[in-house]
């Protein structure tokens, strides 16, 4: 299992820490898989620095998709978006 880390800013870290937040939406531009670490450290866009808390969750699921799938037309993701929903 890998330890991954990766930089989050003091909003979402907040929610992730809290506990309400129990998703991550990244960038498909690393590997990561069931089981892995996620470490996320927290990171204040205003100062441009670390703050020095970090959060470490594991990784449950591992979804991912391309802008070429057959769902949804591709000008409707651009114009609207994705949304990722946390379910219980």
């Amino acid at each position: 299992m890998a330890v991954i880390r990766k930089k989050m800013w003091t909003g979402y870290y907040e929610l992730i820490s809290s506990g309400k937040k129990r998703y991550d939406l990244r960038l498909n531009d690393f590997e990561a898989h069931e089981g892995d670490t996620l470490v996320l450290d927290e990171w204040d866009p205003k100062t441009q620095k670390y703050t020095g808390r970090k959060i470490k969750k594991k990784v449950t699921y591992v979804g991912k998709i391309k802008i070429d799938q057959t769902f949804w037309p591709e000008a409707d993701i651009r114009k609207k978006g994705l949304q990722i929903l946390s379910i219980e």
